[in-house]
C-alpha cells in the first residue's frame, strides 16, 4: 500500500491489537501514528497485565491518541497513557439516516401495540440483556425486542419462558444497520445495561430518532444523558431498570426534544475533529528536529 499511497498517518481505530501493530508499521515505515480507544480497549484488555504494558508502549510512541469520550480520557490516563496527547473524537452518526419518523407508522409497521421497549447490541453477558428481561416482568404490557446475536442468546430465551414473559419477548437476530432507523423510532424506550462502554453508537442512534435511552452510569454516559430527556441512568439491576423505563413512559419527552441531545453527534463534527486531529500529527512529525534544520 505505501509503495502506491505515500499516506501521512497511520490510524489504529482500537488500542489492542491495533496499537502494537500501528507502532511497528510505523516505525518501520517512517510514518507517524495515531490510535483510538474505544472502550473495552481499556478497561478489559488494558487490566491484563501482560497486555497494559504494550498499549502504554503504542500510546507513549503515538503522535496523538484519541478517546470517544472525557470519561475514557481519564481511563486512559489512570492506565498511564500520556494525557497531554489525548484528545477526544466522539461517536458521529448519520444524522439523515437517523432521524425523526412517525412512531405509530413504525410500531404498526413492526405489528407492535402499546410499549415497545428495545436493546441492541452482542447478547453477551457484558451487555446485561438478562436484567431488561427481568425488568420487563414489572412492566405489564409492555414489549421487548432483542436485537443481535450471540452466546447468551440461549439463557435469554430460557429466562423469558421461566419468568412468563416468552409470548412479550422478540428476538429479532442481527439486524442490517440500515434497518435500525425503523426499529429505534418505533421504540418507547432503548435500554443497554452494559457493564462497560466508551461511548455507545447505539445510545446516540436511538437518541437521533427521538428515543429516550436507559443505561448504566459508565463510560460517556453523563455526557450524553444530560437532562430527562435523552433519558435515564440507572444502575445495572432489573428494579433500578425497571423504575427508569417506567419513569419514562409514564412521563414521555417529546420525540423532537430526544432528537436535539444527538445533535452534536453528527459526522460532519465528527470529521472536523479528526482531520484537525490528524494535522496535529502530521505537523508535529514534520517540524525541524533543530532550529535551521529543514522538516518534511
Amino acid at each position: 500500500i505505501r509503495a502506491r499511497f505515500a499516506f501521512d498517518v497511520i490510524d489504529a481505530e482500537f488500542f489492542w491489537p491495533d496499537g502494537p501493530a500501528a507502532m511497528r508499521l510505523a516505525a518501520a515505515l517512517g510514518v507517524p501514528f495515531s490510535v483510538k480507544a474505544r472502550g473495552s480497549d481499556i478497561h478489559l484488555w488494558g487490566r491484563r497485565r501482560s497486555i497494559a504494558g504494550q498499549i502504554v508502549a503504542a500510546g507513549e510512541a503515538a503522535g496523538g491518541l484519541l478517546a470517544v469520550s472525557e470519561a475514557l480520557a481519564k481511563d486512559m490516563a489512570a492506565l498511564g497513557l500520556p494525557a497531554e496527547r489525548i484528545s477526544v473524537h466522539r461517536t458521529g452518526i448519520d444524522l439523515e439516516a437517523f432521524r425523526l419518523r412517525d412512531r405509530i407508522a413504525a410500531k404498526a409497521a413492526l405489528g407492535v401495540d402499546g410499549p415497545l421497549l428495545v436493546t441492541v447490541g452482542a447478547l453477551i453477558p457484558r451487555k446485561g440483556q438478562r436484567f431488561i428481561v427481568e425488568a420487563l416482568a414489572a412492566l405489564p404490557g409492555a414489549r421487548l425486542a432483542i436485537a443481535g446475536k450471540g452466546e447468551d442468546e440461549s439463557a435469554l430465551r430460557a429466562l423469558a419462558e421461566r419468568l412468563g414473559l416468552g409470548g412479550r419477548v422478540h428476538f429479532l437476530g442481527q439486524m442490517p444497520h440500515d434497518d435500525l432507523p425503523a426499529l429505534y423510532t418505533a421504540a418507547d424506550v432503548m435500554v443497554l445495561p452494559s457493564a462497560s462502554e466508551g461511548l455507545a453508537n447505539a445510545w446516540v442512534e436511538a437518541l437521533a430518532c427521538g428515543t429516550p435511552i436507559v443505561i448504566p452510569d459508565i463510560g460517556g454516559a453523563r455526557e450524553v444523558v444530560q437532562g430527562p430527556a435523552a433519558g435515564r441512568l440507572a444502575a445495572r439491576d432489573a428494579s433500578a431498570i425497571a423504575e427508569a423505563m417506567r419513569s419514562i413512559l409514564s412521563d414521555p419527552p417529546t420525540q423532537a426534544e430526544t432528537a436535539a441531545c444527538a445533535a452534536p453527534f453528527s459526522w460532519e463534527r465528527n470529521a472536523e475533529t479528526l482531520e484537525a486531529h490528524y494535522r496535529r500529527i502530521i505537523s508535529a512529525a514534520c517540524a525541524p528536529a533543530k532550529p535551521g534544520t529543514a522538516g518534511c
